[in-house]
């Protein structure tokens, strides 16, 4: 008799959409096995009035789906790489990462305005580069899902008191969610080497209980995993989480870095495995003076 793998995921479009890829990935690569979705509700997404600055951003996309694990209600957490905390979870592993989607940032403007006011981001790193761009614009947050956010941009609905023309969106998830163009807005991609992307950025994780990890040895992405796994290792080290001003991007060949104290950098760099990450981490940390 088949055995049903429960998969907790938020219930966001986005999320629903990523835990479908996952369902489909695990569906080819299992067939004896049968894989359902877990939607849970979190607090995050029901209080859309909590500014994520101010709570610290580590964990609050998490939480609910990692007890849902530990409390063996689920046996598989699907997550945004870029909002897992960088100290893993006490009794909590990543199984790994399905293929990485595109990585770049998006600027989502109104088609009337060249240039934006008032950008709608609680992202510090965002605000950090956009701010290297556009000089003296003021911030607002939107929270809600990515069409909500696209809805109130084009309509120009307020939002914590302010009107934005502009918001931030990763490229990977208006992908996912089949979005290329939108009524009244207009799409700018932004450069990874002038605009580099959260560590994480556009990977979906899987994350399991750590008993279980021997059963998803070789499941997923090899090259998602090591990239993911040295862009986290990186955060890490600087003590920061999602909320921190800091890109970091690995592509298999190129290192691109974002910090307040060094600006954009970029090492090229041949990283084989992950047991090359310490030394080379320990190493750049050195030369950044970081």
């Amino acid at each position: 008799m088949s055995r049903t793998i429960l998969i907790a995921t938020r219930k966001s479009p986005l999320a629903l959409k990523q835990t479908e890829l996952v369902q489909k990935w695990l569906n080819q690569r299992n067939p004896e096995k049968l894989f359902h979705n877990l939607p849970l509700i979190t607090k995050v997404d029901e209080r859309l009035n909590w500014s994520l600055e101010k709570r610290g951003g580590i964990g609050l996309f998490t939480r609910e789906l990692e007890a849902a694990l530990l409390d063996k209600n689920a046996d598989l957490a699907v997550h945004s790489a870029k909002d897992m905390p960088t100290t893993e979870t006490t009794g909590l592993s990543i199984a790994g990462y399905l293929p990485r989607a595109k990585a770049n940032d998006v600027l989502v403007c109104k088609d009337s305005i060249k240039i934006p006011k008032c950008i709608a981001t609680s992202s510090p790193r965002r605000r950090a580069q956009i701010s290297l761009i556009y000089k003296g614009i003021q911030w607002t947050q939107l929270r809600g899902n990515v069409g909500s956010r696209l809805r109130k941009i084009a309509t120009n609905q307020k939002d914590t008191g302010n009107s934005a023309d502009a918001t931030m969106l990763a490229a990977a998830g208006l992908e996912r969610l089949n979005i290329q163009n939108y009524e009244g807005l207009r799409f700018i991609e932004q450069p990874i080497e002038t605009f580099v992307p959260a560590p994480g950025q556009a990977a979906i994780a899987i994350q399991c209980r750590e008993e279980d990890i021997h059963k998803y040895t070789d499941q997923f992405c090899s090259k998602t995993y090591l990239a993911v796994s040295l862009e986290r290792e990186f955060l890490r080290r600087l003590g920061g989480g999602c909320q921190t001003p800091v890109g970091a991007y690995y592509d298999g060949e190129k290192l691109f870095i974002y910090h307040p104290d060094t600006g954009h950098v970029t090492y090229n760099e041949v990283i084989n495995n992950c047991q090359q990450i310490d030394a080379y981490l320990t190493k750049l940390m050195l030369q950044l003076k970081l």
